[in-house]
């Protein structure tokens, strides 16, 4: 199991959008946005099913997972990597998990919690680091690109 550095948990907890991929029965690959997405504790972290049908069948089946959350100011994130655990409403955990997002202003049905043990975690950056951006640079640059009214392309 990986440790989650503070760095890590900063991320997720400020970040309001994580991507998850799981694998499908027949091989392929399944994105899914999760907005009820959180840190769970130093080597886990947790989402909510409230609308992600496919993504707790692909789990039941098959419980490897990847996570991305990425702050796209600075253009920075993780890519997590785990087992995934998938505790329904019939589980004795579940309350627990649910609890969680309940503390956390959540009000949406919750079919299912799962909880992701982090075996990998690896950092995400824009390849305009490489070239001597900032971390100030870029967050100023698409915090512009996002407020502005036309259709400019930062990255020219």
């Amino acid at each position: 199991m990986v440790t989650l550095t503070d760095e890590m948990q900063r991320l997720v907890r400020t970040q309001r959008l994580a991507y998850i991929a799981t694998v499908c029965p027949d091989g392929t690959p399944n994105l899914s946005p999760k907005g009820a997405f959180h840190v769970w504790d130093d080597g886990h972290l947790v989402f909510a099913d409230i609308r992600s049908p496919g993504t707790i069948r692909n789990l039941r089946e098959n419980p490897a997972i990847e996570i991305n959350v990425v702050d796209p100011f600075a253009r920075k994130g993780y890519r997590f990597k785990g087992t995934a655990t998938v505790h329904g409403t019939d589980d004795p955990r579940f309350a627990e998990l649910e609890a969680f997002f309940r503390e956390r202003g959540s009000t949406s049905p919750i079919r299912a919690v799962v909880l992701v043990r982090v075996t990998r975690a690896l950092p995400v950056t824009s390849p305009a680091y490489d070239t001597g951006a900032t971390e100030e640079e870029l967050r100023a640059r698409w915090s512009a690109y996002y407020l502005a009214e036309s259709s400019g392309d930062p990255r020219d």
